[in-house]
């Protein structure tokens, strides 16, 4: 989900400004999931793909965001990344009366650690803290399981009016956006491999869009 997304943002190849304005919509998607669908599993994959260090790197991209769309840069940064980090950290948890899909990404990493090369380390690797944000993972994982029924009624609720069109359906399923992005021979190699040919991939998008500054230019 989130190399989908940061594919949208490096696919717009228009104006700066078309760019920011995409990069602000997509703030409000995350700011959309979290507050008013309680799903903080989709809020993760969206907040994911605007960390990625392909996306943050667009300085001017920013810079737009925060002259055209100031509202979006603020909320962006005093608020939506650092209650992503909180909850991450296991310094936060989500309110349940609210929450339609949890936070399960922490718990899924911290079962699947070492599975794909390369990750960036997670808050529970460092020494200061790391036994501490397990626990707090776990307990996590304790109350998820506990109130699934709870987070179906919310999901139901949230979902009343929702009408489902069947022909749209498939591209939400993983296998489709595994195809979409791989191919079908590529879709049926590790993960680990998968991850770092997208990397390249996302890494020369960017550099398109803003090109890097070499030393001699400086």
């Amino acid at each position: 989900m989130s190399i989908m997304m940061a594919v949208d943002l490096l696919g717009c190849t228009g104006s700066t400004e078309e760019r920011a304005a995409l990069l602000y919509k997509t703030i409000q998607l995350a700011a959309e999931l979290k507050s008013n669908m309680g799903n903080m599993y989709g809020f993760a994959a969206v907040m994911r793909a605007l960390e990625l260090p392909q996306i943050s790197r667009l300085e001017q991209t920013w810079i737009t965001l925060r002259q055209r769309h100031t509202e979006g840069a603020i909320l962006y940064e005093k608020k939506l990344k650092p209650f992503l980090k909180a909850i991450t950290d296991g310094k936060e948890s989500c309110v349940l009366s609210n929450t339609s899909f949890p936070h399960v990404v922490p718990v899924l990493s911290l079962l699947e650690r070492g599975v794909a090369a390369g990750e960036a380390l997670e808050s529970w690797e460092s020494v200061e803290s790391g036994v501490d944000v397990v626990m707090s993972h776990l307990e996590a994982a304790r109350t998820i399981a506990h109130h699934g029924g709870l987070y179906r009624t919310n999901t139901e609720s949230k979902l009343q009016d929702f009408q489902e069109r069947k022909e749209v359906l498939e591209i939400f399923c993983t296998e489709f956006q595994m195809r979409l992005l791989w191919g079908s021979r590529g879709s049926e190699g590790s993960q680990a491999e998968r991850y770092e040919k997208f990397d390249k991939v996302l890494t020369a998008l960017s550099h398109k869009l803003e090109p890097p500054v070499r030393h001699s230019e400086l």
